[in-house]
């Protein structure tokens, strides 16, 4: 968990670093927090061998990080 964090932190930046567009708030955080979401719980749920259920908390583990980003630039952007 602790890598998948990390990775969602490091994608995060990547991607406001990549994407200039301007997006609607609500439609950023239902992506960022909803698809590694349902698709890691999926994963989790519907695994059958230990390496399907690492991948499932791995990929449910990038929503806090890419989260913390995204908060994290709102706090410091002055908006």
């Amino acid at each position: 968990m602790l890598i998948g964090v990390a990775t969602g932190l490091v994608a995060g930046i990547a991607s406001s670093v990549l994407v200039t567009a301007t997006v609607r708030p609500d439609v950023v955080i239902a992506l960022v927090v909803g698809v590694p979401s349902v698709v890691g719980m999926l994963l989790v749920l519907t695994s059958g061998r230990r390496w399907v259920t690492t991948f499932g908390v791995f990929v449910l583990s990038l929503a806090p990080g890419w989260f913390g980003v995204l908060a994290a630039i709102e706090a410091v952007s002055g908006a």
